[in-house]
């Protein structure tokens, strides 16, 4: 499963990117607000930063406007993935972008209804959001399942890219499932290291060993 990083703040990227741990980045209109910078400037500062797709979100409602701020995007760096809304408006911008060459990441997905058209319509990813499903004790996972399902059933290469996610459990459910992406905070992603067993295991291990008195180094 690739890894991709749900932030906009550089220093978090370059942490994790240094680790291997980045396949690529998501972005979004409220992570952009929330690093207090230009979209274009950060958004650039990201794509030099990952090799992988890096997805840039549109805030037109409108198909025609969704393009044109799409290509305004895609002007920002070839990883560019252009992100839209899956409204039926954002289906038919992800027709034209998609056939335009473009990667497109169709996002806020709810059901696997939407997944199949987002797929139709040539989507790059597919973003269902599992967290916010959990919000209304609706088990996100369910969703990952119906869609992993439903595109292996009739061969549809849209990745499925697990979005809004909440824990490291999300993470490794994801990974069970079969996704073939999971974005996540970085805290999420630093959250898998940590078991309670390996403190209690290592907290041991030092005890024992400075009854030795003996140095490596």
């Amino acid at each position: 499963m690739k890894f991709f990083v749900d932030t906009a703040e550089i220093d978090a990227i370059r942490e994790l990117h240094a680790l291997g741990m980045v396949d690529g980045v998501t972005t979004n209109p409220s992570l952009i607000a929330k690093s207090g910078r230009d979209i274009k400037e950060v958004t650039k500062e990201i794509c030099d930063l990952v090799d992988g797709p890096v997805s840039a979100e549109t805030v037109a409602l409108d198909a025609e406007g969704m393009i044109k701020e799409g290509h305004e995007l895609k002007k920002i760096a070839d990883n560019i993935a252009i992100k839209v809304p899956l409204t039926w408006e954002g289906l038919k911008a992800c027709k034209t972008l998609t056939d335009e060459g473009h990667m497109v990441n169709v996002t806020l997905c709810f059901s696997a209804n939407q997944a199949l058209l987002a797929a139709k319509a040539g989507a790059t990813f597919i973003s269902p959001f599992i967290g916010r499903l959990d919000d209304l004790n609706i088990d996100g996972m369910e969703l990952i399942a119906d869609i992993r399902e439903i595109y292996d059933n009739y061969g549809f290469t849209t990745q499925i890219l697990a979005a809004s996610i909440r824990s490291a459990n999300h993470m490794s459910e994801a990974a069970k499932i079969g996704a073939d992406v999971a974005t996540a905070p970085p805290a999420v992603i630093h959250a898998m290291a940590n078991h309670v067993l390996t403190d209690k295991g290592l907290d041991a291990f030092l005890k024992d060993w400075e009854k030795t008195g003996q140095k490596i180094v």
